[in-house]
């Protein structure tokens, strides 16, 4: 499920009643200390839009943009609580604020990750399990944001399924932002008392300085890399230091304004709208186009703090709207490990499916909320500090508890030996696919690493970077006879058993190698940046120049035949992609035939529909079930073989023949892990497939 998370949490700044509507001759201007109803609705609309992006409904495609409300909501409340509180005493108390936010966050998440855990145990594989029970230890210490990040940037890691706790990420954006700016406040609030002068100026220029700072390394990192930019503390702080600044605005500037108040709510709903119908998954995100719904909720918070009663105020404080609002929190924590655990269990499920899952979520999330999450709230006995911080402290502890004593329980495989991982020389005496296993090679859990000596060297250039580190020579350094290896991911796959074929026949290999950059001379999409992949053009050239200049005497290249091809700004899709792509490819191999080597193509492999680790590590008794369809396994286009095809000289080499037979792509062949993930072969089968891909080269010298 291709789906940016978001996530919210319940900060009310006041537990104070919201006064009785009276009828007045002119619109009434709000208390900012007092409890906003308006405010509690529009936390309704920022968690239904996140519930229905999240159950895959199209018209909100930009749904997610429901976490940015939030962030907002939550700056103003906070930083409005704390500069009342700093007014009024000349300073603010710590232990007060973090008691206060840990009886109101903490205690809710403890069920929640609990289920998580135990529903994880049933539903996932050990191999899926072991990498949510780790999800579970970092999002119980509010640092799962940093993880993710980490994740997206990180091309081993892509194709894992959806985290059902990897919504905490922006629980962790506001945990770190309470760690960091109530101390601001403390500080500033002394040095104004020392100095005698006014707080709130004082506070805008540390606030609108760190939001100036969040907001420009936004807008860098997200034309930088937006994966990571997404889950980034920094990239959002200035979503919270929007609305905090707003809450420093003083009280009575809003009278001044409040016959604006009704049509600034209704432009704000609109920005908002606009963001969840109008954006999608490819939307960069959060730069610029975050400004739309920030700005937006800005607009909605400010008019209702210049005049209770605008139209659009009375809308949002409708009970059933607030009721939904209220339960807001709640629901965002439960309806996201539904969904995730759902669809691991059943597989993809459509929209219409999706939304009663949502919906269903619901009644854990008002249980929880009104035995839990307001229970403890109000309860006398949490009122002191020295109570509620030790319950905070003991939410998180049961949490990560909970999370690392799954770990260290989740049942391994054991390694197999040498002399029984034999790998693809059981073809030759085996009948069908092999049905179970004692032990692997490489183990389930540690497949995604065995990617090879050449990666493990970095040689397989990563996504930011455009040169390989060092030469990146292998075989015999020293022979008479150099041999590339270049391509993307799928062409260094190869690089074991190649690596043992040059030191068999003295060559002196070169791995060049990079993340998700195809070899063709074509532009492509980067689905991690959600940009053009200009490193990968750089690359290109600069490797391209090196294998010109080394003269040598043969080239194996490969490439991922369903990357993204743009044209003129346009992403191309279909036919249309593929027929760039190829044309792309023939000129790399028209420039690498002249260069007088020898020139191999090998044809992409056959992907399995699944994470294949994920689905040995939970079928060892039974292997067939992860076994799958060659046809489907193929269904891409050719573009390796048509390129080859286009250039006289070029060989092809189809690696299909040694993965699967009959039809059927086994996922474990001679007690080998054939796949490190859904995309990739494990470079312990790669080297069992050495004598076959040396009868497959060509003669050179």
């Amino acid at each position: 499920m291709d789906v940016q998370q978001t996530s919210i949490s319940d900060d009310r700044s006041a537990a104070a009643p919201a006064p009785a509507r009276e009828p007045a001759a002119s619109p009434k201007p709000a208390q900012p200390h007092r409890f906003r109803p308006d405010v509690e609705g529009l936390r309704a609309v920022a968690v239904l839009a996140v519930l229905g992006y999240h159950a895959g409904i199209a018209r909100l495609g930009g749904g997610y943009v429901g976490v940015d409300v939030f962030f907002v909501i939550s700056g103003f409340l906070i930083t409005g609580m704390l500069v009342r509180e700093a007014e009024r005493r000349g300073t603010v108390s710590a232990a007060s604020f973090y008691a206060r936010r840990a009886k109101r966050l903490l205690p809710l998440t403890v069920p929640v990750l609990v289920a998580v855990v135990v529903a994880s145990w049933w539903v996932l594989s050990p191999v899926g399990g072991k990498s949510v029970f780790v999800d579970v230890i970092t999002a119980g210490l509010y640092v799962v944001n940093w993880r993710l990040a980490g994740q997206s940037v990180d091309y081993s890691a892509l194709g894992a399924d959806a985290s059902p706790v990897q919504h905490f990420w922006s629980l962790a954006v506001e945990e770190q932002f309470y760690l960091v700016w109530p101390v601001v406040v403390i500080a500033v609030a002394l040095w104004c008392r020392y100095r005698h002068v006014a707080l709130r100026p004082r506070l805008v220029v540390a606030l609108g300085t760190l939001a100036a700072a969040s907001f420009a390394y936004a807008v860098a990192q997200v034309a930088d890399a937006a994966g990571a930019a997404y889950f980034s503390t920094l990239t959002r702080g200035w979503e919270l230091a929007a609305g905090g600044l707003l809450a420093l605005v003083p009280p009575a500037a809003f009278a001044r304004v409040r016959r604006f108040a009704t049509p600034a709510a209704v432009l704000g709903l609109a920005a908002i709208a606009i963001a969840i119908v109008g954006y999608s998954d490819d939307t960069p995100f959060p730069g610029t186009t975050a400004l739309l719904p920030v700005l937006g909720t800005v607009a909605v918070i400010a008019a209702g703090t210049a005049v209770v009663d605008t139209a659009p105020g009375r809308l949002l404080s409708l009970p059933p709207v607030r009721y939904v609002g209220r339960i807001s929190y709640s629901w965002y924590l439960w309806h996201w490990p539904a969904i995730a655990l759902v669809t691991a269990w059943l597989g993809d499920l459509p929209s219409s499916q999706l939304a009663v899952v949502v919906l269903l979520s619901g009644i854990p999330a008002a249980i929880s909320h009104h035995l839990v999450e307001d229970r403890l709230r109000h309860a006398r006995s949490l009122a002191r500090p020295r109570r509620a911080l030790p319950l905070g402290l003991a939410c998180t502890a049961v949490s990560v508890l909970v999370g690392v004593g799954a770990l260290v329980a989740v049942p391994t495989v054991p390694l197999a030996s040498p002399q029984h991982a034999i790998g693809a020389k059981a073809l030759k005496h085996s009948d069908g696919p092999q049905r179970t296993a004692r032990a692997l090679a490489p183990v389930p859990d540690k497949a995604v690493q065995d990617d090879g000596q050449a990666q493990d060297d970095h040689c397989l250039v990563r996504q930011k970077e455009t040169r390989t580190p060092g030469d990146c020579v292998y075989g015999d350094p020293h022979g008479d006879t150099t041999v590339v290896l270049y391509g993307d991911s799928h062409a260094l796959q190869y690089f074991a058993a190649m690596d043992k074929i040059a030191k068999h026949r003295g060559w002196r290999l070169i791995a060049l190698g990079k993340a998700a950059c195809t070899p063709a001379q074509v532009s492509t999409y980067n689905y991690q940046f959600k940009r053009e992949y200009s490193e990968c053009d750089d690359f290109r050239d600069a490797a391209l120049k090196r294998i010109s200049a080394e003269h040598p005497a043969l080239v194996v290249t490969g490439n991922l035949a369903t990357e993204s091809v743009i044209e003129d700004g346009h992403r191309l899709t279909g036919d249309a992609s593929a027929d760039a792509l190829r044309d792309g490819y023939v000129k790399t191999l028209d420039e690498l035939r002249d260069t007088g080597a020898k020139v191999v193509v090998m044809h992409d492999n056959p992907r399995p529909p699944d994470d294949i680790p994920s689905c040995v590590s939970k079928s060892m008794r039974d292997l067939t079930k992860c076994a799958f369809s060659e046809s489907t396994a193929l269904d891409f286009e050719p573009v390796n073989a048509e390129a080859a095809d286009a250039v006289p000289g070029v060989r092809l080499i189809d690696v299909a023949p040694m993965l699967c037979r009959d039809g059927t792509c086994p996922a474990v062949i001679g007690n080998v892990l054939v796949y490190r993930n859904d995309a990739h072969l494990t470079a312990t089968y790669v080297r069992t497939l050495t004598t076959w891909l040396s009868h497959q080269l060509p003669t050179v010298t």
